[in-house]
């Protein structure tokens, strides 16, 4: 799985890429065809958001989430990711 982290207004340290990094390869679990996953850090007034697109065979799954801090707006954006691809793995098993 390749992960391309992007800041948007935002300078992307080491740790930010580090915890994002940690958060996004516990979704590896669940489904073993994810091919890349592109984040993109930003900051909005005084929101944090962080966004994500991850390409699997044959779908593309966007989330993303805004929260007063960015570890835990991370947290919740893979929060998201993780229930997207349990349901489409659901889906995938229940077509065959």
């Amino acid at each position: 799985m390749q992960i391309t982290i992007n800041g948007h207004h935002l300078e992307v340290t080491e740790a930010l890429k580090q915890y994002v990094e940690t958060k996004l390869e516990k979704l590896d679990n669940h489904h073993d065809k994810i091919t890349s996953v592109h984040v993109i850090l930003g900051v909005d007034h005084l929101d944090q958001k962080a966004e994500a697109t991850v390409h699997v065979s044959g779908k593309d799954l966007f989330a993303d989430a805004v929260e007063a801090d960015m570890y835990a707006a991370i947290d919740k954006l893979a929060d998201k990711l993780d229930r997207q691809l349990i349901k489409h793995k659901e889906k995938l098993r229940s077509h065959r």
